[in-house]
């Protein structure tokens, strides 16, 4: 695990944020970790990326607290968050990857209506973090792979986006793009 310190600092104000239902905390949190994980690749910010930012957005929902298993999957959640600071500050990182896996299982694995909407919350969210990761320059195809995504799935997530950062400077947008080739062929 890559910027152990800061993956710390980032639990501890997700901790609170999770105590407070504070969505947006949750979204700066996640962005924090995007520009690790697009140096390092490494996988544990990937996770801690796609998982606090999964997190974001299931707590914006307020109408998920009144689904059956919103009790466990709070619960197990906190439980989770509180784990991963300890085994940062005894420093146990190896430790802390199984834990993110466990962590993503168990809240994929909740129960009723809830387990449908959490699941999708969680693919969206690869997906957005993968085209943030691709946005500092990284291939499409090595984000898709670290990510476990498609590369279609990724290529048409950032279609979508009018703009993005690559490089430094801004990317048109396909449609501009193919209209400057049209008119060059004029």
């Amino acid at each position: 695990m890559k910027e152990v310190e800061n993956i710390l600092k980032i639990f501890e104000g997700a901790k609170q944020a999770i105590r407070d239902y504070d969505s947006s905390k949750l979204r700066q949190l996640s962005d924090r970790t995007n520009n690790t994980a697009s140096r390092t690749h490494d996988p544990d910010n990937i996770a801690v990326a796609v998982i606090i930012y999964s997190l974001s957005k299931i707590i914006e929902r307020d109408e998920y607290r009144n689904y059956p298993g919103w009790k466990k999957f709070y619960k197990n959640t906190s439980l989770y968050i509180d784990k991963i600071i300890n085994l940062l500050k005894n420093k146990k990182e190896k430790e802390v990857g199984e834990t993110l896996k466990l962590m993503r299982g168990e809240i994929e694995n909740i129960s009723g209506k809830l387990k449908k909407y959490v699941r999708d919350v969680f693919r969206k969210a690869q997906i957005n973090k993968a085209s943030k990761i691709y946005e500092h320059g990284i291939s499409l195809e090595k984000t898709a792979k670290l990510l476990g995504i498609t590369m279609f799935e990724l290529a048409g997530y950032s279609g979508q986006k009018p703009e993005i950062e690559s490089s430094g400077e801004k990317a048109q947008s396909v449609r501009k793009r193919i209209k400057i080739a049209e008119d060059i062929f004029k």
